[in-house]
């Protein structure tokens, strides 16, 4: 008696193709992160060093580094709600307007999306029949023409919560880091632009793992504009404190 393997029709058997599971490039917390923390290391860092250079106490410098974190992490998260909130309000609003559309005009709506797949490549026969029974459902038909016409997902928009929150937590985090030294009683400001430095280059260094670029290249152009802000401010304060 002999026994048939199971068959399997998963075509990627068959055509070698490799599934993995995608990050998610939509959440909205990766670009409030990123630039949350690098910007709290740079405008910190360079406070802290505009304002070293001009010869204040070590209390001072505490000071000022303290209020530049607490300000710069409460305005990044506040800008980023504002900015993240108004997006999805207009893109919501035109959702409504494209939702108008379909119950008005269901038939010239279907002949929108169908010359759309036209345009990709699709047999019109085919884009024809295709934008019939995806304009079947009223409900699947104002998704499909948010992506295909707006370009964006309905069912995944930014939150402005999350872009907020990571805001404010990386800005913290970034702004902290050039004043740890002098908390813990250091009173040289090499010190803490060497922290600052490493963690800049950390920092770019991580965000090549979400794109293209290279460790080195990522890491090196972070910690190069952060030194030239750090320097600059250092002058500045100098030549006022002097």
């Amino acid at each position: 008696m002999t026994t048939e393997a199971p068959v399997n029709n998963d075509p990627r058997r068959t055509t070698g193709e490799q599934h993995r599971d995608h990050r998610d490039v939509t959440g909205g917390w990766l670009r409030p992160a990123v630039f949350g923390v690098t910007d709290g290391l740079v405008s910190n860092t360079s406070l802290i060093a505009g304002v070293a250079g001009a010869h204040v106490s070590a209390h001072n410098v505490i000071l000022t580094g303290l209020a530049g974190l607490a300000a710069g992490a409460f305005s990044m998260a506040t800008g980023e709600y504002v900015s993240v909130a108004s997006q999805t309000e207009l893109t919501r609003a035109e959702i409504e307007i494209e939702k108008a559309e379909i119950r008005r005009f269901p038939k010239g709506e279907e002949a929108e999306l169908a010359a759309i797949y036209v345009g990709r490549g699709v047999e019109p026969a085919v884009a024809k029949e295709v934008a019939r029974q995806l304009s079947k459902d009223p409900e699947q038909a104002w998704r499909v023409h948010a992506r295909e016409e707006l370009g964006v997902d309905p069912d995944d928009l930014p939150s402005p919560w999350t872009a907020a929150g990571s805001s404010f937590v990386a800005f913290a985090l970034g702004a902290f880091l050039p004043l740890l030294p002098y908390l813990l009683g250091e009173t040289s400001l090499a010190v803490s632009v060497v922290l600052a430095g490493a963690a800049l280059f950390g920092a770019g260094a991580a965000v090549s793992r979400f794109t293209n670029r290279g460790w080195l290249y990522s890491g090196g152009r972070q910690l190069v504009l952060g030194a030239a802000a750090a320097a600059v401010t250092y002058l500045i304060g100098s030549a006022v404190g002097s």
